[in-house]
């Protein structure tokens, strides 16, 4: 079977339902469509306690240098209450020149299509001058820990090198050729807990409300903001995403109150500088706020999340301008360089070669009746199809 149609392909993913952690055939849907093409195919199956196996794939064409990775993922989230769905969500329906079903943007779609790139590449030219390689996790959508960061350490020790890497996410927020990421900010977590005294909610003067010091530290959290952003980058943003005293009775003052927060943040900070700053507001707002006149400085503790993600921005010229170029080229407009929005794999990828990511529209991704426009898998493919001849074009210079 032909790979070189990107509607196809789509397809026959999408009719896979692998909602993390399961693999649901689409790891050996996309097998099916590589192996054909010459590349060789090694199935990953990565473990660790507290966390469900996950199997993913690795491919592999050609055996020298310039060597380009495109990365992954063939899981998806839950489809939610399927009976909200215009169409079944793992049906691949096509109706008003869009397929519908889990994954199509979110990201089976940018998979689908850099297959036919690929095929079609081939098809024209031959084997590429180099080397293209697939890296597919089926955990970017869990906890993320049996996926591309353990794939990416299984590939490393049998010797693999990367000189760049192409995420296939849906990057481009209003139509095809928008924006290209080429950045991430950085991501961390906490949760703080404030301990008071229990008692009656009409004997105040016997307890400590931990909830005036959960308030006064969240705030001192939020404000002044913690910056006003960089020549690449958005200010750094907080928010407090949780509060919580776990009391069910009006008139019990609760002994503890909790309050979790995430933290976007650019280039300004690195993890460990970000954390001694929040320590300090932190310190300070505890300082100044005692639950109760003449009382002692609130008391909190605080929990880091045990994987915060770094910021990075990728510099390499041969990357970006193949992919800004192909773009151009196919949709007739250069496409912004962004680092907007949330996280990706390629947190893990920028640490072994520089990564960009670019896919397709995004405004259906993990949403009821989730679909991508069957015209746009064409360009997507063509717009791939042309950064693979660019980049090693440049890469090769």
């Amino acid at each position: 079977m032909s790979s070189t149609d990107p509607i196809a392909n789509l397809a026959t993913l999408i009719r896979c339902p692998s909602v993390t952690p399961a693999e649901g055939g689409a790891l050996s849907a996309l097998d099916a469509m590589l192996a054909p093409l010459g590349f060789k195919i090694d199935r990953v199956m990565a473990k660790d306690e507290n966390t469900p196996d996950i199997e993913n794939l690795y491919a592999r064409l050609g055996n020298d240098g310039p060597h380009l990775l495109f990365a992954g993922h063939t899981d998806v989230v839950p489809v939610g209450n399927e009976a909200d769905w215009s169409r079944p969500p793992f049906a691949a329906d096509i109706a008003d020149g869009e397929m519908y079903g889990r994954g199509a943007v979110d990201m089976k779609g940018g998979i689908a299509c850099f297959v036919a790139a690929v095929a079609r590449h081939i098809e024209k030219n031959g084997a590429p001058k180099g080397s293209i390689s697939f890296l597919i996790t089926g955990d970017e959508e869990g906890p993320a820990i049996n996926g591309t960061t353990k794939l990416l350490e299984w590939a490393a020790d049998k010797g693999e090198r990367w000189d760049a890497c192409l995420v296939g996410e849906p990057t481009n927020p209003d139509q095809l050729g928008d924006m290209i990421k080429i950045g991430r900010r950085g991501s961390l977590s906490g949760k703080i807990t404030v301990h008071g005294v229990q008692g009656h909610a009409a004997y105040p003067h016997l307890a400590d409300n931990p909830v005036r010091g959960v308030l006064a530290l969240t705030s001192a959290l939020m404000h002044p903001p913690f910056d006003a952003g960089t020549d690449n980058f958005q200010p750094s943003n907080l928010e407090v995403t949780t509060i919580d005293v776990a009391n069910s009775a009006v008139n019990v003052i609760p002994a503890r109150a909790t309050a979790s927060f995430n933290i976007r943040f650019n280039d300004t900070w690195s993890v460990e500088s970000l954390q001694s700053e929040i320590l300090a507001r932190l310190d300070r707002a505890a300082q100044e706020s005692p639950l109760r006149a003449g009382r002692e400085p609130v008391k909190y503790d605080i929990v880091w999340s045990e994987r915060p993600s770094h910021v990075f921005l990728t510099h390499n010229e041969a990357l970006i301008s193949s992919l800004s170029d192909a773009v151009e080229a196919v949709v007739g407009r250069r496409p912004k360089l962004s680092t907007t929005g949330g996280t990706s794999d390629a947190r893990f990828i920028k640490d072994h070669c520089p990564v960009v990511e670019f896919g397709p529209v995004g405004q259906t991704m993990h949403m009821v009746d989730e679909r991508v426009s069957v015209s746009d898998l064409e360009t997507l493919t063509q717009i791939y199809e042309t950064f693979i001849d660019r980049w090693f074009g440049n890469a090769a210079a």
